[in-house]
């Protein structure tokens, strides 16, 4: 949990920079789901954002509230994935 409120404090500096026009918060639903972040408080951040500041969040199971405040949510399903032939997580890719 102390790692998860570090990294979401590297990304409040992120969100709260008018020069950066994407934020990409790789699997920030799975810190959420497993409540190792408020989800109130990251809604708040999110909405405190300069204009035009584009996020990107990624990960299953994404709160109702989250999932209420975004402007698009996409569910994707996998058609074919290297793990169903064995190949395991890639350091640098899927780690």
């Amino acid at each position: 949990m102390a790692k998860a409120q570090a990294a979401w404090e590297v990304a409040r500096s992120l969100l709260r920079d008018p020069a950066i026009g994407l934020v990409l918060l790789d699997e920030l639903n799975i810190a959420l789901k497993l409540h190792y972040l408020d989800v109130d408080t990251v809604i708040a951040d999110l909405r405190a954002r300069p204009p035009m500041q584009h996020v990107v969040i990624t990960g299953r199971g994404a709160p109702p509230a989250l999932i209420e405040a975004a402007d698009t949510v996409t569910d994707m399903t996998p058609v074919k994935h290297a793990f169903q032939q064995g190949i395991k997580a890639q350091r640098g890719v899927e780690m």
